[in-house]
């Protein structure tokens, strides 16, 4: 009796063993991207070999999964999916991974946590979501967006003392030895602060219009694995154009084996790649809101990873405007998780048959993993559109719609 209450008990478990896994290994992508940065590989060549990476996981779980059960490839899916390609994909991974090397891993990650209330403020301005200001979820919504950007603000513009909690002696990158795609890989007390909060904010617009877009896309080809791997190919074959225009020098293509080889692979198959099939069992199990409330795991992992290996200072300006972030994500997240049992309970008393539907909730992923649950939103319920999931290169947040019968799909 008591083994097999061990069992259930490791069983009960795993979806969150399997969370931490997962932003453990979102945290090891960023740490990755500042030493693939420092050791002078260019940024854009990197986010290319990432995405395509990606594309060579993804494709074939789309060819092996979904071959009978994909609908029709019209003009418009492919047009939805390029934009999916520029939002999710290029753009996004070129903006965050330039702020991480004028900023720091940590910085970046903490400013990543204002996806759902960036995303909060697009779903309003384009009346896809009301305040209802009246009511505690509008509240809860609003409050948890202004705790966010005074978070980011203060990130921003103030520093503080440092923080010495412990010392290793240890410093990966060198510091002034190499030089970063152009960018001096340099800490946050450089002029580049700025600079690298204003792309962490457009990269964080970027992803939040990515979320939009793919709720459209879903509900015209509802299939996450040929969405993602759509996605993947688009944004390879984009962020490659773009790279090949920007960058001249040939020999900054080549991957040995190296820092380079590792980061490109890692970011690609683990980060795109493995985590999509590892974030999809725990949300068919616990559901995205439970995914989502990880997300901040990945924050501080990368804030220990930074000051032991890469000998990053923490600022009191840092752990304040982080624990800001994150206050205001779980906020919007609790506001949401109430609007979403009201409104299935509304629809379960009006409806018995759509007693399990699980309606829209917010879920941030790690930049990481741009085409995590890329889709997820099989059978949609149509009468809620959009919110924002990990997620985090490095360090990846889905808007799901899913019914409880595509989950158990």
């Amino acid at each position: 009796m008591a083994v097999e209450r061990a069992c259930k008990a490791l069983h009960g478990l795993k979806p969150a063993m399997l969370m931490v896994v997962v932003q453990l290994s979102f945290a090891g992508v960023n740490v990755l991207y500042k030493l693939a940065a420092n050791d002078g590989m260019s940024l854009r060549v990197l986010v290319t070999y990432r995405l395509v990476f990606g594309a060579a996981v993804v494709v074939p779980l789309a060819l092996v999964f979904e071959r009978n059960s994909r609908p029709k490839l019209t003009w418009m899916v492919l047009f939805q999916a390029f934009l999916c390609g520029i939002f999710g994909g290029s753009l996004y991974q070129n903006l965050y991974i330039e702020s991480l090397a004028l900023t720091s891993s940590t910085f970046a990650s903490a400013m990543f946590n204002l996806v759902p209330a960036i995303t909060f403020i697009l779903a309003v301005s384009f009346r896809l979501e009301k305040l209802s200001l009246g009511t505690i979820v509008g509240k809860a919504k609003v409050l948890g967006t202004l705790m966010g950007i005074g978070g980011a603000m203060l990130l921003t513009f103030y520093r503080g003392t440092e923080i010495n909690i412990w010392s290793t002696h240890v410093d990966l990158l060198h510091h002034g030895q190499h030089q970063t795609g152009g960018h001096s890989a340099a800490s946050p007390e450089s002029e580049n602060l700025l600079l690298g909060s204003i792309l962490a904010l457009g990269g964080c617009f970027s992803f939040a219009s990515w979320l939009i877009i793919q709720t459209k896309m879903s509900e015209r080809y509802p299939c996450h694995y040929s969405t993602a791997a759509l996605m993947s190919v688009m944004g390879a074959v984009q962020s490659a154009i773009f790279a090949l225009c920007m960058e001249s020098d040939w020999s900054q293509w080549k991957l040995g084996w190296n820092i380079r080889l590792l980061t490109a692979s890692f970011s690609g198959i683990v980060g795109s790649g493995l985590a999509v099939i590892l974030i999809a069992w725990c949300v068919r199990m616990r559901g995205p809101l439970y995914v989502s409330i990880f997300n901040p795991l990945m924050l501080v992992s990368v804030a220990i990873m930074g000051s032991l290996v890469l000998d990053e200072k923490l600022h009191l300006g840092t752990i304040l405007g982080s624990v800001l972030i994150v206050c205001g994500l779980y906020a919007v997240l609790w506001g949401k998780r109430k609007e979403t049992k009201k409104k299935t309970h509304v629809a379960s008393n009006s409806s018995p048959e759509l007693e399990q539907s699980a309606l829209t909730d917010i879920v941030i992923t790690s930049p990481a993993d741009d085409h995590l649950l890329n889709n997820t939103n099989t059978n949609i319920n149509q009468s809620l559109k959009i919110t924002e999931t990990q997620l985090p290169p490095a360090s990846h947040a889905i808007a799901l719609s899913t019914t409880a019968n595509s989950m158990e799909k």
